[in-house]
C-alpha cells in the first residue's frame, strides 16, 4: 500500500471516528432540536407575543395553544436529545413540522416576489427539518441496525 493510500485510507477512519462518535450525536441531536428549542423560549419571554401569534393562525383559545405549543416543543425536545422515547419525540416533532409548515408557510397563496420565495425556501427547508426527524426515529427503531 502506498503513503497516499494509507493517509487517505487513515483520514477516511479519523473522519468516520468524528461523525460516529458520541459527542458528534449529541451535538447533532441538540443542533436539530435547536429551533423547538429557542422558539418556545422566545415564546415564554414574550408570552404576549406568542398569543398574538396563535391568533394570527386562527388557533383558539390563543393562551392554551401557546402554552401547549411551549410544552410540546420542549417535551418532544427533551426526548429526542436525552433518547427517552427518542423515536416517539422524532415522529412528534415531524408531525409537528409538517403541519405548522402547511400552515405557516403557503408560499403557493402568495405573488410572485421576493416574500413568495423566502417563504417557499423556508417551506421546503421545514420539509428537509421533518424528514430528519422521520430518519432520527428509523434508526432509534432499528437501533441504526442498518435496516
Amino acid at each position: 500500500m502506498t503513503d497516499q493510500a494509507s493517509s487517505r485510507r487513515t483520514a477516511g477512519t479519523l473522519l468516520a471516528d468524528i461523525v460516529t462518535a458520541p459527542a458528534t450525536r449529541a451535538t447533532a441531536l441538540v443542533a436539530l432540536c435547536a429551533a423547538y428549542i429557542q422558539g418556545p423560549i422566545t415564546k415564554i419571554a414574550d408570552f404576549p407575543g406568542a398569543i398574538a401569534e396563535m391568533n394570527h393562525f386562527c388557533l383558539h383559545p390563543a393562551p392554551v395553544f401557546a402554552a401547549t405549543v411551549i410544552a410540546f416543543e420542549l417535551i418532544a425536545s427533551a426526548m429526542v436529545i436525552t433518547g427517552f422515547l427518542r423515536s416517539v419525540g422524532a415522529l412528534a416533532l415531524a408531525g409537528f413540522t409538517l403541519l405548522a409548515t402547511l400552515v405557516a408557510l403557503r408560499f403557493w397563496e402568495l405573488a410572485p416576489g421576493m416574500e413568495r420565495m423566502m417563504a417557499e425556501n423556508a417551506f421546503f427547508e421545514h420539509l428537509g427539518l421533518a424528514g430528519a426527524f422521520v430518519l432520527v426515529a428509523a434508526i432509534d427503531l432499528t437501533k441504526g441496525a442498518g435496516k
